[in-house]
């Protein structure tokens, strides 16, 4: 009898063991599921507040070519962009903003590295007066032009005269040549006190990318 009560507390204490043990796991896995989803509802939640990281913004180049003339080789060109807020705003503030078109045209060459034949570049600077609430706009180190509005501004630079991009006897005729063209804001001429924003901010991007085509001199 008493070898027999032995038993069966034994097995009753090895019972009540498994059972607490399985309930301490449960328990335990159930914990930790918890705070897994916690988490992860938290870095849900962050990242939609977080700010996205935006593209700058791209010029885009509507027309373009080269024309040959009296004068030398001209640039005929057009450009279709807008100011963002950020950009708008320093505008308003008196922020000079500007815009520089570069222009490159190589040769290729099978014995040699492609021959440059033209590289050129052509800076506009808009501007605006808080005194006398006019825009101005200078291309090229040109006669300085007044306007009413942002946009009479803007237009000026989005389609600027044609531009003598070479004299006559730049370019070998009939030769033909690779013709790069690009267009944006120049950061580079931006007071030092905002260029060390602008250059690490993406609102104070804007570029066209790479446009090229081919030309054959006349």
């Amino acid at each position: 009898m008493t070898v027999c009560s032995m038993r069966c507390f034994k097995k009753m204490r090895t019972e009540l063991r498994i059972e607490r043990g399985s309930a301490f796991f449960s328990t335990d896995f159930t914990r930790t599921l918890v705070t897994f989803f916690r988490l992860l509802l938290l870095t849900l939640l962050l990242a939609s507040f977080m700010p996205r990281a935006q593209a700058a913004d791209v010029v885009e180049i509507t027309r373009y070519a080269i024309e040959s003339g009296d004068e030398g080789y001209k640039l005929a060109a057009s450009y279709s962009f807008d100011l963002n807020h950020d950009l708008d705003d320093a505008v308003q503030h008196g922020v000079p903003l500007y815009f520089t078109t570069e222009i490159e045209l190589t040769r290729p060459r099978w014995y040699w590295f492609d021959e440059k034949a033209i590289v050129a570049r052509q800076t506009s600077r808009l501007y605006y007066n808080v005194l006398t609430r006019q825009y101005h706009v200078s291309v090229g180190g040109s006669v300085q032009q007044s306007f009413a509005t942002l946009d009479d501004a803007l237009f000026l630079i989005r389609r600027p005269s044609r531009w003598v991009v070479a004299p006559r006897g730049a370019l070998k005729v009939g030769q033909t040549y690779n013709v790069t063209l690009r267009m944006g804001m120049d950061r580079d001429y931006l007071p030092k006190p905002i260029q060390v924003n602008a250059f690490n901010n993406s609102d104070w991007r804007l570029s066209s990318n790479k446009k090229t085509f081919l030309y054959t001199a006349e």
